[in-house]
């Protein structure tokens, strides 16, 4: 019989069994479980990338000079050495030579840019065009590192390039001034980029700046709610590293032009102090959240984090051997879309027209300065090397730095496959288990596409779980092979759409 006391009492004690669906309610714990994973293996990540791109930038100023001091000596005593050798100076020496001479013109420009008269034109303009103005900055920032470094690679090739090959260049000179003007409009862009930044710290009621700090918020609706593989997810991290260490760059200038007006007055420093922490804090905060759900929406588990920092730290090992096919500093660049050139000549312009050095005293502070860098950059070269091997045996990447690899480009961003082999020979292991990096490289070698399918010795590296997969002579095995993606395949590609080779 229906009735309304029979239908109230069954809802009161009408109950379900969650175990009848187990398979369900575990995977949403797990999920849960993931984005409470997701903070730390973000920042171990975020940590060990941000300490590459220190690296790399520190390299700017301490050994670059020394390195270019020593080309510079070889070039000057070679008569006294004889012709013996084919080439005048080796092709490291001659990218040096560039660096550094770009980095003294760039620098001798930069002082034709006014840095007040920049600051009083942004601080008259009104809070909404201030905010559209960042904006456009932060996108034409991208869009300069992503060409700016195939600027650069361009110059060093050309400068390089063996001379019985047939010429399809324009020559070194114009790729020179393209070098230099790049520099110059980069280092310009980023001043503004400070001085915005700047004039949000000394606004009155801070409007600007929580204006400028929601920019970030709005971040995570560009990108949470799109589809992510693996692979786009390693270029957003090296992006998100990138975007955090220049940010921690531009505040350092700020709190230096700040500090400059107050004739070095140590109180406003305390005055700055909780501005920048709120800046530092967002940042933090929207990376969390933003890679929190792009990771719980596409069922990517945390321990892909783990995997990105091993290809990194593999970058690393590879570019320490004794014939390397680039430098370091070159690779974070082409990775991350982190170009060190503009940040370190605008730094070093706002550092030498905010402190002024006279006297002896001042300047055996700027040589015990200058020493305290080298020693930063090599006790950080040196950890980071070790924590990189470490990283790489973990990963079980260890034996692809001695044993040839066969790659596939993805179709993606290539219109035909193409095979490679690519062997990058730098820790070799001893009977004690340490570890060296001594090995030279093997050169690279095309193969036709139709060695994919019937060699039976060559080998993908997949991700560090352990699950090893053999490339099958039978086709269409191949068709059907796992969608793990190879580490080596993955991060070939950078944020900015450049190839790793």
């Amino acid at each position: 019989d229906l009735s309304l006391l029979r239908f109230i009492s069954a809802e009161l004690t009408r109950g379900y069994f969650l175990e009848h669906n187990e398979a369900k309610y575990t995977e949403r714990r797990e999920r849960v479980y993931t984005c409470m994973r997701i903070p730390k293996e973000l920042e171990k990540l975020m940590f060990f990338g941000i300490f590459l791109c220190l690296d790399a930038f520190l390299y700017v100023f301490t050994l670059l000079p020394l390195r270019v001091f020593l080309a510079m000596f070889r070039f000057i005593t070679l008569p006294c050495y004889g012709l013996r050798d084919r080439r005048l100076l080796q092709p490291a020496q001659v990218c040096d030579i560039l660096k550094g001479v770009i980095l003294v013109i760039c620098y001798f420009m930069m002082h034709y840019v006014d840095y007040s008269m920049m600051y009083h034109l942004i601080r008259g303009q009104s809070v909404i065009k201030l905010y559209i103005i960042y904006n456009m900055l932060e996108v034409a920032d991208r869009l300069f590192s992503s060409f700016g470094q195939d600027i650069l690679d361009a110059l060093y090739w050309t400068a390089t390039e063996p001379k019985e090959r047939k010429r399809a260049h324009i020559g070194v000179i114009p790729h020179f001034f393209m070098a230099v003007l790049y520099v110059f409009l980069h280092a310009i862009l980023i001043m503004v980029q400070a001085t915005t930044l700047n004039v949000a710290f000394n606004s009155h009621n801070k409007s600007l700046l929580t204006i400028m700090m929601s920019n970030n918020f709005v971040e995570i609706k560009g990108s949470v709610f799109k589809k992510f593989e693996k692979n786009n997810l390693f270029q957003m991290s090296n992006s998100d590293i990138k975007e955090r260490f220049t940010n921690y760059v531009l505040l350092l200038i700020v709190c230096l032009r700040n500090m400059e007006q107050f004739s070095w007055n140590p109180d406003h420093l305390w005055v700055l102090f909780p501005d920048v922490c709120m800046v530092v804090a967002s940042e933090i905060a929207v990376d969390i959240v933003k890679h929190a759900f792009i990771t719980k929406f596409n069922d990517i588990t945390a321990d892909v984090y783990s995997e990105y920092r091993a290809s990194l730290a593999f970058d690393l090992v590879s570019s320490r051997q004794k014939n390397a096919y680039t430098d370091y500093s070159d690779s974070v660049s082409r990775r991350m879309g982190f170009i060190p050139l503009p940040l370190a000549v605008l730094l070093i312009r706002v550092v030498t027209s905010s402190i002024k050095v006279q006297g002896i005293l001042a300047y055996v502070c700027v040589v015990l300065f200058y020493c305290g860098l080298i020693s930063l950059k090599v006790l950080n070269s040196i950890v980071l090397l070790g924590k990189s091997c470490q990283y790489v045996k973990e990963a079980k990447m260890e034996e692809k730095l001695f044993n040839p690899v066969l790659t596939a480009t993805p179709g993606k961003t290539a219109g035909k496959q193409q095979s490679m082999f690519k062997s990058s020979q730098g820790i070799s292991t001893d009977e004690n288990g340490s570890t060296s990096v001594t090995s030279q490289p093997v050169h690279q070698k095309e193969n036709t596409p139709s060695l994919l399918v019937t060699s039976n010795s060559d080998q993908f590296l997949t991700t560090p779980d352990g699950e090893e997969k053999d490339i099958s002579q039978d086709s269409s095995e191949l068709k059907h092979r796992s969608s793990k993606k190879d580490l080596l395949e993955i991060d070939r590609f950078t944020i900015c759409g450049n190839r790793i080779d």
